[in-house]
């Protein structure tokens, strides 16, 4: 199949459930999650997989992130713009974890 061959783009959309409440009591950046580190950690995660599925690497996400980060709860869509001609994009939504 042509697609194993190249590098694809993907889209991800991340829902992080997260008890912000000791962050935003004392507005204290410490307590808050670290988007940036979340979004390099991310970006790292896709750079390194070589999956043949968007279901595959939804589920390695989601263990990366709740196993390294602590995160008890969330939603990842992933979605490949432009594979099938007649939409935007295809791709998959998994939630995980416990709210």
């Amino acid at each position: 199949d042509w697609e194993r061959g190249i590098r694809q783009c993907l889209r991800l959309d991340l829902t992080l459930g997260w008890d912000n409440r000791p962050a935003a009591a004392g507005d204290n950046l410490a307590l808050a999650l670290d988007y940036a580190a979340l979004s390099e950690r991310v970006q790292e995660f896709a750079r390194e997989s070589h999956f043949q599925l968007v279901e595959t690497f939804a589920e390695r996400l989601a263990e990366v992130l709740m196993g390294e980060r602590g995160i008890p709860w969330l939603r990842i869509r992933v979605t490949k713009p432009g594979a099938v001609p007649a939409a935007r994009g295809v791709g998959v939504e998994i939630e995980r974890g416990c709210r």
